[in-house]
């Protein structure tokens, strides 16, 4: 964020809050580039659950190891975790802190049909900000199911579906650290990774190859 002498402390202590979180180990959490439009203050991180190719041990040398060395890892589920400030408030968040969010996995295709499958991941976002005792206000979001065939030269790929939430929610103060731990819960989650927390609806299916 470069300068941080003219930054509210407001917006330092949830920034301090942001990197307390403990998240899953195998979630990979990167700060991105954030909105600048959005709000005089933000901050955006990028997530990504990868699946090894090759789980285990890799030979250290020779020609094993080239044969044994895991290709490039699927990627399971991916998302951005945006944390807005603005010091004057804002009547349409109904606050001065605003957390927006995105999660994208691939399901098996059979589940492009559920009709349930965009309210149980709604339902799912709500619970685990529950479980995390992360208290909001004026959450809403959309739940979008993708799919995606080939034809003619690429006939040949499987067809594959596609989840994506996108949610906001107004947070009850600038402590966000569990708003950023339930957030990173729900991605590991879409990416199939057990086990979920108590009282916590799984979604459907996720990709199988």
């Amino acid at each position: 964020m470069g300068d941080l002498s003219q930054v509210p402390p407001e917006f330092l202590n949830a920034l301090a809050g942001l990197r307390r979180a403990k998240c899953r180990s195998e979630l990979r959490l990167d700060e991105i580039p954030a909105p600048s439009r959005l709000a005089p203050y933000a901050v955006a991180l990028g997530a990504e659950v990868l699946q090894d190719a090759r789980p285990g041990p890799v030979p250290v040398h020779g020609p094993a190891r080239a044969a044994l060395q895991p290709a490039d890892p699927e990627e399971l589920a991916t998302g951005r975790f945006i944390l807005l400030y603005d010091p004057d408030g804002s009547e349409v968040w109904d606050g001065t802190f605003r957390i927006v969010t995105y999660i994208r996995a691939q399901l098996e295709p059979d589940m492009g049909n559920d009709a349930l499958l965009g309210s149980v991941a709604w339902t799912w976002l709500v619970e685990a900000l529950q479980t995390h005792d992360a208290g909001h206000r004026s959450a809403g979001g959309t739940a979008t199911r993708i799919l995606s065939e080939s034809f003619g030269s690429l006939a040949d790929r499987v067809d594959t579906i596609d989840i994506e939430l996108r949610a906001s929610w107004t947070p009850d103060s600038g402590s966000v650290q569990n708003h950023l731990e339930a957030w990173a819960d729900m991605v590991c989650t879409f990416a199939g990774l057990p086990p979920l927390p108590d009282g916590v609806a799984a979604l459907p299916s996720r990709r199988r190859n």
